[in-house]
């Protein structure tokens, strides 16, 4: 019984991961047509126009996109050579910088969201197959459940 389980869930993560590769890769191409924008251009702008002043930390921004700061690096003085950010020095920290959202890069980033928001719906409802939709629902089910049991343990008697 639990050989079967282990087996079924092995396959359900495998083609949680086959089909959520090939969605992003449909959608980052379907970004760049549209905005000329990568997923990590899109995502670092997500993130600094959701930021108090609109401008981030590197140290912040790269652990929120899980980029090394090699990568954060490469990323920001790609997006700053475009004008979409600029890198300034932190007050509050000498030898750190904050990544900061023009307003060039706030115009990409409104213009690329209907078309991100629409592309996503898109592919979700006509690329996925039936049982890769079942596959997803099982997946982000347990997710859900876990996350809610987690929540649950950890919050305490004064939060209830």
């Amino acid at each position: 019984m639990t050989e079967s389980l282990d087996a079924e869930r092995m396959a359900c993560w495998r083609a949680y991961i086959e089909s959520s590769q090939r969605l992003f890769t449909q959608l980052e191409d379907d970004l760049r047509v549209a905005s000329e924008l990568s997923f990590a251009d899109y995502h670092v702008l997500v993130l600094l126009s959701e930021a108090p002043g609109q401008r981030l930390r590197m140290g912040e921004l790269a652990d929120r996109l899980v980029f090394s700061p090699s990568r954060l690096t490469y990323q920001v003085t790609s997006m700053q050579k475009r004008g979409l950010v600029a890198k300034e020095s932190c007050p509050a920290d000498r030898r750190g910088s904050e990544a900061v959202l023009t307003a060039a890069g706030l115009l990409a980033l409104r213009e690329a969201a209907p078309h991100h928001r629409r592309s996503v719906r898109t592919h979700l409802i006509d690329d996925l197959d039936d049982a890769e939709v079942a596959c997803l629902t099982r997946v982000f089910e347990r997710l859900g459940r876990r996350l809610r049991a987690d929540r649950v343990a950890s919050s305490t008697p004064a939060d209830k």
